[in-house]
């Protein structure tokens, strides 16, 4: 069923935004921080037994210096420097193996494929520790993990390895770094539109059915995870509730929309229990950069799939050439 808005009132749905007083100096400050440690990108060789890519094995520095790992695929035969696209991980999800990160060396660009620190134990393998877990009481999973303190918070670290992801890409003597896109789906797409508002000067953004967007209402009208985690713990929590979505403020998906100049292309399922649309459209409707929607009326939260990824291909041949 249809689980939000009609889809008339969502396309103006554009609510006000909680916004910290300091939001530009915390995320400059975080970043400044983490710059602090050399990026470290090392690409080792993989033998991946794929003849038509070349495979490499990533670990950069991300939040802390901690190393952060990835997959870097490449076309095997290429002249000159490649746009590259810098994929982002839904939640649960780990970089997985080689194979999983054909298609844009298919269609004659790089990928750099990060890890997600702390994850890859839901549905597909992850390789990369979170050496600094956030202080105080969670509820089982990331959402909550450090939520008392936007400083201990898993999503400052998550954000920052973000960053750091997209500089690693551009230190690639394959890439051309003037022609980076960032890209995810979820969880992912929460982390490509951080990287929209916090990275300068990327050329396009795939910013799919969105995670970490409007989220007192997500929390308020989904009991479906991963949101649903944080309706547990401020069940169990009563008295920390206001200060639970003041963390959240730092990290709110309407708040880097607002900041992004990048180009992106956004899109959402109208029977999406997990991101429910209202929260996509929140985001879509605040971002300050150009931008259009995909809107999959009869699909949940799997969105577009198949179809989503041709009108990306699409897209990435027109601004790439």
């Amino acid at each position: 069923m249809f689980v939000d808005m009609p889809l008339d009132q969502l396309r103006s749905y554009r609510p006000e935004r909680r916004e910290p007083e300091d939001f530009d100096a915390f995320w400059d400050a975080t970043l400044a921080e983490a710059r602090e440690h050399d990026l470290a990108a090392v690409f080792e060789p993989y033998a991946a037994d794929l003849a038509m890519v070349d495979v490499s094995d990533v670990t950069f520095a991300g939040f802390g210096g901690h190393p952060i790992k990835g997959w870097f695929l490449a076309p095997a035969s290429r002249s000159g420097p490649l746009p590259c696209v810098v994929e982002f991980i839904g939640y649960n999800g780990g970089r997985g193996l080689p194979h999983d990160w054909l298609l844009w060396p298919a269609a004659g660009y790089a990928v750099l494929g990060m890890d997600t620190r702390g994850q890859g134990g839901g549905w597909r393998q992850g390789d990369t520790p979170d050496p600094a877990p956030g202080a105080g009481p969670e509820t089982p999973g990331k959402l909550t993990q450090g939520v008392l303190d936007p400083y201990a918070y898993y999503y400052r670290r998550l954000y920052t390895d973000v960053v750091r992801a997209v500089e690693a890409a551009r230190s690639h003597p394959d890439v051309d770094p003037g022609r980076i896109v960032v890209s995810g789906g979820s969880q992912g797409g929460a982390m490509a539109m951080a990287a929209a508002a916090l990275v300068p000067d990327l050329t396009y953004a795939f910013i799919n059915v969105p995670f970490m967007c409007h989220l007192r209402r997500a929390a308020e009208i989904t009991d479906e995870d991963p949101y649903a985690e944080l309706g547990r713990f401020c069940a169990i929590h009563r008295t920390k509730v206001d200060q639970v979505f003041a963390t959240l403020d730092y990290f709110d998906g309407l708040n880097f929309a607002a900041r992004a100049r990048t180009p992106a292309h956004f899109s959402v399922g109208l029977r999406d229990g997990i991101t429910p649309p209202s929260t996509v459209f929140a985001a879509y409707n605040h971002y300050a950069g150009p931008k259009d929607i995909s809107v999959w009326p009869f699909n949940g939260h799997e969105g577009g799939q198949t179809h989503q990824v041709q009108e990306q291909l699409k897209i990435a041949r027109k601004i790439f050439g």
